[in-house]
C-alpha cells in the first residue's frame, strides 16, 4: 500500500473519464453516510464504516489490477519480442545484414542453407557468392520501390534490397513460381488452318488425284500435330481445327512451323502446289475469345496473301511466320463480278463517293482512284478523287493538268479541305492502294467516315486495318489496285453508246500499272496482260504512258546520284543512302531502288532518303527470292515479297541504316 501511496495512481487510472467516476461514486457513499449519521446516529455510524471499508477495498481493488495489467503487458512484449527473433531465425525468409563496404555481419539460419559456407561473417557479399552480389547491384539499378523476382541458386526468390539499411530479403518463391509456370504453360491456344488454293485444284483433279492430295495434307498436319502433342480436327475440306498448350506452340514457333515449307514443297513437285494459311490465338482464358481471334488471325494470313502462320492474342502485336513465297493467282473472274455488283449496290445508297489513295500517291495510287470515281458516276452518284493539285509528283501532276484541260475530268480532283465541307453521314470513303490509317492521304476524311469505308489494295494487309469496313477487296497477288478496279470496270454495264473510261483515263490507269509491274516484269499475272489489253481496248494509248510517266531531269539526276551511293551488303543486296539533310521525293528513292536490280548479283535492293524533317523512309525491292516484305515489317512498314517500305520517325540516315543491317541480320538468321 505504501508503493501504492508512494508511486501515485497507475498510468491507466489517471484517465479522467475513470476518476471522474470513482469520486462520483465516493461522494454518493459519503453524502449517504452524512444524511444516515443525521437521521440516526447508530445507523450514521454503521454506514461510516461501510465507506471506509469501501474506499479501503476500492483501493486495493486498483491496486491489484494495475499489478496485473502490468503483469500481462510485460508478458506480451516478452513474447512479440521472442516470436519476432524465432521468425527471423526460423521462418522462410532469407536476411542478411551488410555494412558499407557490404561485407557480412549477420545471416538468419534460413539464409545460410543457400550460402552453403559457415565462416560468412566479416567476408563481402561478392567473395561469398558473386551471383548474389550481382543481383544486389541489378536491383539497386532498377531504382523501384518494388520487389524484385530474381534466379539464384536454382531457385526463384522475390527479393528486397534495402540499401540504407545494409538488409536483404529473400523469399523463396520457386514452388509458387513453378505453379504459375505449369498454369501458363497449360494455357489453351486456338488454331484455324486453310488450304489456300485447294478449290482451284481440286476443280481440275480426278476423284482419285484429289483422294490422293486430301489424305497427303490430312497425314501430314497429323503427324506434325502429333509431334507437338495438339489436337488437330478436320471441319471441312479445307479447314481444320487446331487444339494445342502454349508449351508446345512455343516448340512451333522454335520450329518456325516448318509443315508450310514441307507441304507446299513435296506437293510443287507433283505439280499441285499447296499452301497453308495458318491463324493461332493465346492469352486469354475466354474459349469464345480465343475462337473469334483464331478466325480474325487467319483472315488477316488470307488478306496477306496466304502461305503463312499469323500469331496474336487478344490486344498485342502480331507475329508473322511464313509467306515466303510469291502470293499464287488464286482470284477468280467470279470474285471481282462479286465485288464490282456489291460496290455498285454501296454507291447508290450514298449521296457522295470520296476516293483516296496513300500520301504522296504515285499513277497506281491516282490511276485506280479515277475508275472507282468513274465506276460512282456510272450510277449518277457524285464522287471525286481527294487530292491537292497543287502538291503532286510529276508524273501525276502531269496528268492533273491534261485532265483539267479536259473537259469531261475539269471537277473530278477534289482538295482535302473542300472534301470535308462536302461530307454528310451518308458519304462513302474508298481507300485505294492502300489500307493503313498511318499512311492515308486525308486523315480528317477518314475519321469521319470511318464506319462507312470501302478498301481497295492489292498489298499485303497489315495489323493497321479499318476496323468495320463496308466492302474489303485486297488482292496481294495483283500487280496493282489499277488491275484490281480494271476488272471490276469490265463488269459494269453503262447504258447505250456511254463510255466508263476516256481515253486519257484509261491511259492513267495503264500507267498505273505499268509504273507498280516494272513495266511488267514484276507480279504480272494472266490477269494482268488481260487489264492491260482491255484498257488498250477502249482507248489507253502506249505512248500516253511513256509521256506521262517520263522524268524530269532534275529527278533523274537526283536518282542517279542516289545510285552512285550503292554499298553491297551481304553479298547479295544493295543499299543506297541520301544526304541526311536534303529531302527527296518518294518515287525517286523507289526509282533507285528499282534501278539497282537491274545490276548484275543484286536479288534485294534499298534505298534510304529523308522524306521529311524528323522521317527517314526505306524503300525495298527485291527479284523474288528475298522477302523484302519481312525485313520491312520488323521496321514498322510493309507492303509486298518483291516490294517494300517503311518510314522511321526520329532517326538520321546512318542510324536507319543501322536498324535496317540489323533487320536484315536478323532475316538472314530466321532463314537460315
Amino acid at each position: 500500500m505504501k508503493d501504492f501511496l508512494r508511486n501515485g495512481f497507475p498510468a491507466f487510472i489517471k484517465d479522467s473519464r475513470l476518476t471522474a467516476s470513482v469520486i462520483i461514486i465516493l461522494a454518493l457513499s459519503l453524502l449517504g453516510s452524512i444524511v444516515a449519521m443525521i437521521m440516526n446516529p447508530l445507523f450514521g455510524l454503521a454506514m461510516v464504516l461501510i465507506f471506509i471499508l469501501t474506499v479501503a477495498f476500492t483501493v486495493y481493488g486498483v491496486y491489484v489490477l494495475a499489478g496485473n495489467a502490468n503483469s500481462f503487458v510485460v508478458s506480451l512484449s516478452y513474447r512479440i519480442k521472442r516470436s519476432e527473433q524465432e521468425a527471423m531465425i526460423k521462418m522462410p525468409l532469407g536476411i542478411l545484414l551488410y555494412d558499407e563496404d557490404r561485407q557480412i555481419q549477420w545471416v538468419n539460419p534460413y539464409l545460410q542453407l543457400y550460402l552453403k559456407d559457415d565462416d560468412l561473417i566479416g567476408r563481402t557479399i561478392k567473395a561469398v557468392d558473386p551471383d548474389l552480389n550481382k543481383l544486389i547491384d541489378e536491383s539497386l539499378a532498377a531504382k523501384t520501390a518494388e520487389n524484385q523476382t530474381v534466379n539464384w541458386d536454382n531457385h526463384q526468390f522475390e527479393m528486397v534490397v534495402q540499401d540504407n539499411l545494409g538488409v536483404i530479403y529473400l523469399l523463396d518463391i520457386t514452388r509458387y513460381a513453378e505453379i504459375e509456370d505449369k498454369y501458363n504453360n497449360e494455357l489453351l491456344a486456338i488454331g484455324q488452318i486453310f488450304i489456300d488454293n485447294y478449290d482451284e485444284l481440286s476443280e481440275a483433279m480426278h476423284d482419285q488425284e484429289l483422294t490422293s492430295m486430301s489424305s497427303y495434307v490430312q497425314n501430314t498436319l497429323s503427324d506434325y500435330a502429333k509431334k507437338f502433342n495438339a489436337y488437330l480436327k478436320r471441319i471441312d475440306e479445307d479447314h481444320f481445327l487446331l487444339l494445342v498448350h502454349m508449351q508446345d506452340l512455343a516448340k512451333m514457333e522454335e520450329d518456325k512451323f516448318s509443315v508450310l515449307d514441307k507441304i507446299r514443297q513435296e506437293t510443287s513437285r507433283n505439280n499441285t502446289p499447296l499452301t497453308l494459311s495458318i491463324g493461332i490465338s493465346f492469352g486469354s482464358s475466354s474459349i469464345t475469345e480465343l475462337a473469334d481471334q483464331a478466325q480474325s488471325n487467319l483472315d488477316l494470313a488470307l488478306g496477306r496473301g496466304g502461305d503463312q502462320v499469323v500469331l496474336c492474342q487478344p490486344g498485342k502485336d502480331v507475329r508473322f511466320y511464313g509467306g515466303k513465297s510469291n502470293p499464287m493467282e488464286k482470284r477468280t473472274r467470279v470474285r471481282a463480278r462479286m465485288v464490282s455488283q456489291a460496290i455498285s449496290e454501296l454507291f447508290k445508297e450514298a449521296d457522295r463517293v470520296f476516293v483516296v489513295g496513300h500520301a504522296n500517291p504515285d499513277m497506281d495510287s491516282v490511276g485506280s482512284g479515277i475508275g472507282v470515281v468513274k465506276i460512282a458516276q456510272l450510277h449518277n452518284v457524285k464522287a471525286n478523287f481527294v487530292l491537292d493539285v497543287n502538291k503532286t509528283n510529276y508524273d501525276v501532276g502531269r496528268l492533273v493538268v491534261k485532265m483539267q484541260q479536259s473537259n469531261e475530268d475539269a471537277d473530278l480532283f477534289i482538295a482535302p479541305k473542300d472534301a470535308l465541307e462536302k461530307v454528310t453521314d451518308k458519304s462513302m470513303l474508298v481507300m485505294v492502294d492502300h489500307s493503313k490509317y498511318s499512311i492515308t492521304y486525308s486523315k480528317e476524311l477518314y475519321d469521319r467516315l470511318k464506319n462507312r469505308i470501302i478498301v481497295i489494295d492489292h498489298h499485303r494487309r497489315g495489323e493497321e486495318f479499318p476496323e468495320n469496313p463496308m466492302l474489303t477487296y485486297v488482292e496481294p497477288y495483283a500487280s496493282s489496285a489499277c488491275e484490281l478496279v480494271t476488272e471490276m470496270i469490265e463488269y459494269q454495264q453503262p447504258s447505250s453508246g456511254k463510255r466508263v473510261l476516256t481515253d486519257l483515263e484509261a491511259t492513267a490507269m495503264l500507267a498505273g500499272i505499268t509504273v507498280d509491274s516494272k513495266e511488267f516484269s514484276l507480279r504480272t499475272g494472266t490477269r494482268t496482260f488481260d487489264a492491260a489489253s482491255y484498257l488498250r481496248s477502249i482507248g489507253a494509248s502506249s505512248t500516253g504512258v511513256s509521256e506521262l510517266l517520263k522524268e524530269d531531269i532534275d529527278s533523274f539526276l537526283e536518282r542517279t546520284s542516289l545510285v552512285a551511293s550503292l554499298k553491297i551488303i551481304n553479298s547479295n543486296m544493295a543499299v543506297m543512302c541520301g544526304p541526311d539533310k536534303k529531302i527527296i521525293d518518294p518515287i525517286v528513292t523507289a526509282q533507285a531502288a528499282d534501278t539497282a536490280l537491274d545490276l548484275e548479283n543484286i536479288e534485294a535492293s534499298f534505298a534510304i532518303t529523308r522524306r521529311t524533317k524528323d522521317i527517314v523512309g526505306i524503300s525495298a525491292r527485291s527479284m523474288g527470292g528475298i522477302n523484302v516484305q519481312v525485313i520491312m515489317e520488323k521496321l514498322g512498314g510493309g507492303g509486298h515479297l518483291s516490294n517494300a517500305a517503311t518510314q522511321i520517325k526520329g532517326v538520321t540516315v546512318e542510324e536507319a541504316l543501322a536498324k535496317l543491317t540489323d533487320a536484315v541480320d536478323t532475316y538472314e538468321k530466321e532463314n537460315e
